[in-house]
């Protein structure tokens, strides 16, 4: 049985419990769907779209943060490559959470982030609102950080020859080695039909040796991925530091087809090492035969992130612009709740993260797994929620509502009450931040939020009008674009002047396709 790597999936929030108003029944002729997914090598999560919830009757709504970006990375090669993605492939979360935000910082490592948060009109829809949620990971300075211990858990199969996998993938180690401290360790594990040691735990100040051994890496043989994973678990374990960053980093095209080929045997395995403080992260490489649903379940079970690398660009982006927030956790299993308050709120839903849903009273359960936060990391979450006094509902009011989900007509201080759930690295215990959403964070314009906010808002209109979503009838992609453009700011390295270009490829595209059916 093949397994493949990382990737996507938000299953955009497609048709909900109820009619849509009828200033969302855009022009579906010129604007279609992105391309239905097809038949390939790929397989993605399962995952029912997010759907519209009646406040009054489900009023609490929780789930685990996300900083993976696989999704954005994969979905911009295939729009570079001439065509649009599989719906299956776009996740909205893991595209918003692509670019960096300015968000305000945090003042202390203890309460390693604050929340930012604004409510705003929807872009494409005038009944309703967007509730961003945006959160800044504490900035560890790079004196202060604490040592890493690495190991590079190298895919060397036959599968993975080829410049845009093994060539790439040494290419971007040798990046991240020239970043690391003298004092940091290294070591490699390389697996094929077999998995053998490489190298030994080095000190990066023997950057020489260390990358003498990643020059040897050659591809070829089938893949062990089970037997790789518990070599380089016990090379980390042999270079333990207490004190120090623990991390296995495993790069592959996902081709687990010999060894342990069970998806539940491997998350245990994960899991275990996971307890023990040794973090996994995964990087993915190539094109055309990835298993995201296992690599997903990897990356989540191991307190780790998973990216996607399609390009040198890229890499340096992952593993040296970013190689301080990827490798080094400022606070673990977190997670988000919002209670919203049905005097002020009808109905919500949430923008994407439908594979990090949690139950309610997996919240306050600290057994419960739930998503790390890097060093500087952002994250964002955005809802659009209606007011009560909307004109126009996704779901009509119940005739004969029940006493007990009636609202309080006099509780019309607070929109919605926030809390957020963490650990501190090394904690057992969880500790916990709120913030009440009052008519403080409301704006009656797009003009009035920052242009991080906007930008943030123009990703997640274009991650759902590529997956089809019906809520994104009524808004064209060059609505998205001056969105986008609108809130591009400083952007020195080119990253949002690039999203620009993709919205105007995906056009392109999607025009294309309504061509070829005339």
């Amino acid at each position: 049985m093949r397994f493949t790597l990382l990737l996507f999936t938000v299953f955009a929030l497609a048709a909900c419990n109820g009619p849509m108003p009828a200033n969302h029944q855009g022009d579906l002729a010129r604007f279609p769907p992105a391309a239905p997914a097809q038949v390939d090598g790929n397989l993605f999560p399962e995952a029912q779209p997010n759907p519209v919830h009646v406040a009054a009757e489900t009023p609490v709504s929780t789930f685990s943060i996300d900083v993976d970006t696989v999704s954005y990375a994969h979905t911009r090669r295939t729009l570079r490559e001439g065509a649009l993605p599989r719906h299956d492939a776009v996740r909205v979360e893991e595209m918003m959470n692509y670019f960096s935000y300015a968000y305000p910082r945090p003042k202390s490592a203890q309460v390693p982030f604050r929340p930012t948060v604004a409510l705003y009109p929807t872009p494409w829809n005038e009944h309703t609102m967007l509730m961003h949620i945006g959160l800044k990971g504490y900035q560890v300075t790079p004196r202060k950080r604490p040592r890493a211990n690495l190991v590079f858990l190298v895919d060397v199969s036959g599968s993975m020859q080829g410049r845009d996998r093994l060539d790439l993938l040494k290419q971007g180690f040798r990046l991240l080695v020239d970043r690391l401290a003298p004092r940091d360790t290294v070591s490699i594990v390389a697996y094929a039909g077999y998995s053998g040691m490489v190298l030994e735990p080095t000190r990066a100040a023997n950057k020489t040796k260390i990358l003498a051994a990643l020059n040897g890496l050659g591809a070829g043989g089938s893949t062990a991925g089970a037997q790789g994973i518990r070599l380089a678990y016990a090379l980390a374990e042999r270079a333990f530091d207490e004190n120090g960053v623990n991390r296995v980093i495993l790069a592959t095209d996902g081709d687990f087809n010999v060894g342990v080929s069970d998806p539940d045997q491997l998350q245990q395995l994960i899991e275990t090492k996971r307890k023990s403080g040794i973090y996994l992260s995964v990087l993915g490489f190539g094109q055309g035969n990835y298993n995201d649903k296992i690599m997903q379940a990897l990356a989540q079970n191991g307190n780790g992130n998973a990216a996607y690398i399609d390009t040198l660009l890229e890499a340096r982006k992952v593993l040296v612009e970013e190689a301080v927030s990827t490798l080094f956790p400022i606070a673990n299993d977190v997670k988000i709740q919002v209670e919203f308050n049905p005097a002020m709120i009808a109905e919500y839903r949430l923008i994407g993260y439908e594979t990090r849903a949690l139950k309610r009273e997996d919240f306050n359960n600290d057994a419960v797994d739930a998503g790390d936060i890097g060093s500087g990391h952002t994250v964002t979450a955005i809802y659009e929620v209606t007011p009560t006094g909307a004109s126009r509902r996704y779901i009509d009011e119940l005739r004969y509502p029940s006493p007990a989900i009636k609202p309080d007509p006099g509780s019309k201080t607070e929109y919605a009450y926030l809390k957020l759930r963490y650990k501190l690295p090394g904690a057992s215990d969880s500790k916990r931040l709120t913030m009440a959403i009052t008519a403080a964070h409301v704006h009656d314009s797009m003009a009035e939020i920052s242009p991080d906010m906007r930008f943030a808002a123009s990703v997640a209109s274009f991650g759902q009008k590529l997956r089809g979503s019906d809520y994104l009838n009524a808004m064209t992609y060059d609505a998205i674009r001056k969105l986008a453009v609108s809130g591009r700011g400083a952007d020195a390295n080119g990253y949002r002047a690039e999203f620009i270009n993709l919205i105007a490829l995906a056009e392109a595209m999607a025009e294309r396709v309504v061509a070829a059916r005339q």
